[in-house]
């Protein structure tokens, strides 16, 4: 299927953005907090073209499926949410929207935690950016993609996965102040490669939980008297908050400063460290970790070439991310660590090296 086929005319523009992993700083965004994204290989693209009819009409690849909308009375569900959402916010800042065909086709997987809603959303905005020539930047478009998630999508968003999906690439990892959006571009470990594996496991708490943790780190910071736990630089501060939120806080805190080690400079072999202390922190004091994740990260951690591992995302399922040493060794190392996760009883699959993201 085409562009052609679906509306019997050629797009007159098109745009991609890619899919996120998080390699430290999870649940930091939300709390304005540090954290260190990079883009993955695949990517969502939007095609575009004015429709004649004066209705829009979304079509996903993906889904084979259509929706047509006459007016702005109503919000569709599903994927075409994020793309009316987008539209919505671009009118809401005065610019006018005429009526669109547009052709959507990802590759970013979707429900890995590694932001397929950011990507179609950036992706729109960018094609449109373009089509309708608007005077707006990437991180614009990051800020009106976010907006469009929660008002839209219902979605109660940090800026993260919006900001990585319009200004990260795969050759850098983005530090990113959520609170002032300071952005800095750092180069990747050296000699070494990324490798995400998807665990199998729904991500079913995700959305609770994540909203729990969310009040209890709100409450964590009323107490303590500052803004935003991301107010306290020293973990020995959170210690007479009451224990849940002591630990909820202590992860904040500690994983803050393991992204602002990053930013000073560290080897590939402290990221790594970096990046097992993440893990254990998230599955000890902020609990978002199942034993389908904790299972690949210990095999992933144990095996040889891997300098580091964890869950990435909002936990509770989805996939995990591993530094590995070397360069072209990634695929042997993410094979390996797959074939005795599958063994273990679990169903993975490898998402970056691309090669094997089918």
């Amino acid at each position: 299927m085409n562009f052609h086929k679906i509306f019997a005319q050629q797009p007159e523009t098109e745009a991609s953005a890619p899919g996120r992993v998080n390699l430290l700083g999870e649940h930091t965004d939300y709390n304005d907090g540090f954290v260190l994204p990079t883009a993955i290989p695949q990517k969502t693209t939007v095609q575009l073209a004015f429709s004649s009819d004066g209705k829009h009409h979304f079509y996903s690849e993906n889904l084979d499926e259509i929706v047509s909308i006459l007016g702005t009375n109503h919000t569709p569900s599903g994927f075409a949410s994020y793309i009316f959402g987008c539209i919505q916010v671009l009118q809401q800042k005065g610019y006018t929207i005429p009526p669109l065909n547009l052709y959507v086709k990802s590759l970013v997987p979707i429900g890995s935690g590694l932001s397929s809603s950011a990507a179609l959303e950036v992706s729109t905005l960018k094609a449109m950016r373009q089509l309708l020539n608007l005077p707006i930047n990437d991180v614009e478009i990051a800020q009106l993609a976010q907006q469009a998630e929660i008002h839209y999508a219902g979605v109660q968003c940090g800026i993260m996965d919006q900001m990585a999906s319009s200004l990260a690439d795969t050759e850098h990892m983005l530090f990113l102040d959520t609170r002032t959006l300071e952005q800095r571009v750092l180069s990747l470990p050296s000699d070494a490669e990324i490798v995400v594996i998807d665990s199998g496991a729904p991500r079913s708490l995700a959305s609770s939980g994540y909203n729990q943790r969310r009040a209890e780190c709100e409450e964590a910071a009323r107490l303590l008297g500052v803004k935003a736990l991301r107010d306290i630089s020293d973990a020995s501060a959170v210690q007479d908050l009451p224990e849940l939120l002591k630990r909820r806080a202590r992860h904040v805190v500690t994983e803050n400063n393991r992204v602002l080690e990053v930013l000073q400079g560290v080897s590939s072999q402290r990221f790594g460290e970096l990046m097992n202390a993440s893990h254990a922190s998230l599955r000890d004091d902020y609990e978002v970790s199942v034993p389908a994740l904790d299972t690949l990260v210990d095999i992933l951690q144990k095996t040889p070439g891997v300098l580091g591992a964890r869950l990435t995302g909002a936990g509770f399922g989805g996939a995990c991310v591993a530094l590995v040493s070397g360069q072209g060794k990634a695929s042997a190392y993410a094979n390996q660590a797959l074939t005795a996760y599958n063994q273990s009883g679990y169903t993975g699959k490898i998402l970056v090296p691309e090669t094997f993201a089918k």
